[in-house]
């Protein structure tokens, strides 16, 4: 039987949602409650399913391999030694693979960094700005900063030459500064690749106080399995101007300097918008091919919907393939469009945005409509404010020429927005 080759990512999780971090925010901990009484390690076995089903059924030249958690380290060097070995052993003659991590970066010494190198890892390091901002919610079990431990890792990944980038969380200690925050990746860390991905955190009234403690600082009963429901959120969770309003603040500096030389998601994803491309799926019009493994072999719709209604099966006991090509996925999928509110499909800035992702939809329309998503005024702020040079680029690019040459006419772009608006 042939198997279906499909166009998806998966994020895995070797530890399950294990971490030795207690990060406030990091409701992913409470995922533990998924699966109670049980080790959070993948097995070998199961380890050896996923990588050969999953290079089975990708369409494709490359093939990424992404681990995530919890804390991913957290199984071991000879875990992710078998896992190149494995890869290597079930790869198509086609197929590149790229392997890729995501970590907090406190385990990290220079038996990592080694091995990181010489497989080529792509790896994401979880930083959220200067030691007072970082430390604010990213702390150990006993709430203390973790931000020496997490630079400590940092350093000894550039020391070794690893392809090494930012992902920097927005929440309510940082919002404010996003010039510190930049600046602080750029000059201090070095960084040229940064991701910047806002902190909603939703409660119901019956768990609002429990999510405010902080998920990391909880335990057992006590910690309540994180669902995407309720329209209440918590103090750490950033609001939709805030995080726009944050956005432009970095925009604004890297279109005047850094194009082409640091290079953040949300800007690059939002010049594809421009070109009518849709490079990540919080801004694409329909989802669904983006999912999660956990340790188990248990697939879920997405990341951010590792709850049982999103519960597609597991891969010892139906194909990866046909769990992401299922119709429960389709209707997933086609869902974030379905339930944009009319005020949304309205939106002149629709195109950039197709009501971001669904787990943020939980305000009203002006007229009452429900599915608006909570971070709608930021994002309209941002790409109403950058569409002028957005608008640009493109004719630069469609021109032959190259994107950062808008730098030197940034000053007259703006002069003239200002007096479009007078």
């Amino acid at each position: 039987m042939s198997i279906p080759q499909l166009d998806y990512h998966l994020l895995a999780k070797p530890a399950g949602a294990a971490c030795n971090l207690g990060c406030q925010y990091c409701f992913f901990l409470s995922k533990e409650q998924l699966y109670p009484d049980e080790s959070y390690l993948m097995t070998e076995e199961m380890q050896e399913r996923y990588i050969r089903q999953l290079l089975d059924s990708s369409a494709g030249e490359e093939v990424q391999i992404t681990w995530q958690g919890g804390e991913p380290t957290l199984r071991g060097i000879d875990f992710f030694r078998r896992s190149v070995e494995l890869a290597n052993r079930y790869r198509k003659p086609h197929q590149r693979i790229l392997h890729t991590i995501q970590t907090n970066g406190t385990l990290i010494d220079d038996t990592w960094a080694a091995f990181f190198k010489e497989n080529g890892y792509l790896v994401g390091i979880s930083i959220d700005g200067p030691r007072a901002m970082h430390d604010a919610f990213r702390v150990t079990k006993r709430g203390q900063g973790s931000f020496d431990d997490v630079i400590r890792g940092w350093n000894i990944l550039r020391r070794h030459g690893v392809d090494v980038n930012v992902l920097c969380t927005v929440h309510s200690m940082n919002a404010a500064y996003p010039q510190e925050v930049y600046r602080f990746f750029r000059d201090d860390l070095g960084a040229e690749y940064i991701q910047l991905i806002p902190i909603v955190e939703r409660a119901t009234p019956e768990t609002l106080d429990a999510a405010n403690s902080g998920w990391g600082g909880l335990r057992g009963k006590d910690r309540p399995l994180y669902r995407q429901e309720g329209q209440l959120v918590t103090h750490r969770t950033v609001s939709g101007d805030a995080f726009g309003q944050f956005l432009i603040g970095i925009f604004d500096e890297w279109i005047r300097q850094d194009i082409g030389r640091v290079f953040v998601t949300t800007f690059d994803v939002a010049l594809g918008s421009w070109f009518g491309q849709h490079n990540a799926c919080v801004i694409s019009p329909t989802c669904g091919r983006a999912l999660a493994l956990e340790h188990n072999g248990d697939v879920y719709s997405c990341d951010h919907f590792v709850e049982p209604d999103y519960l597609l099966g597991n891969i010892a006991d139906t194909p990866l393939a046909a769990l992401v090509a299922s119709e429960k996925q389709r209707r997933f999928g086609d869902a974030k469009f379905e339930t944009l509110p009319k005020y949304c499909k309205e939106c002149p800035v629709l195109f950039a945005c197709y009501g971001e992702c669904p787990r943020n939809r939980f305000l009203k329309t002006p007229d009452g409509e429900e599915n608006l998503n909570w971070l709608c005024s930021g994002y309209k702020a941002f790409f109403t404010h950058i569409s002028p040079y957005m608008r640009r680029m493109v004719e630069l690019i469609q021109n032959g020429q190259f994107a950062d040459e808008i730098m030197p006419e940034v000053d007259r772009i703006r002069q003239q927005v200002s007096e479009n608006r007078t």
